[in-house]
């Protein structure tokens, strides 16, 4: 399967809405990591990245969150993971990495 992004500065709330749908794994992992990369160089400023239609993420995928979300860090950001599914929160529950991100339903 493939990933679909909509990435979209916020200007109200003044930060970057992130819409992910499919898949985030080895094959799509560095094309989230790219656009991600572009926001931020942007404008650094917080993510809020809906992942209600994303289906699966993989350690490649929770890698690239976390060297983005180190970069953000030292901009006095962060990452906010909000509407996930079930798998995908239980990913971030058994990595523990749902105490690095902050995680939302």
């Amino acid at each position: 399967m493939s990933l679909k992004m909509n990435i979209n500065f916020n200007e109200e709330l003044d930060h970057w809405d992130v819409d992910l749908l499919g898949e985030v794994d080895i094959y799509t992992a560095n094309e989230l990591k790219d656009e991600l990369n572009i926001a931020i160089e942007e404008r650094p400023k917080n993510l809020v990245i809906n992942m209600q239609n994303l289906d699966y993420i993989d350690s490649t995928g929770l890698g690239i969150l976390i060297g983005v979300l180190k970069r953000l860090k030292q901009k006095q950001g962060d990452i906010y993971i909000v509407n996930t599914k079930p798998n995908v929160r239980k990913i971030f529950t058994i990595t523990g990495l749902d105490k690095i991100f902050k995680v939302e339903g």
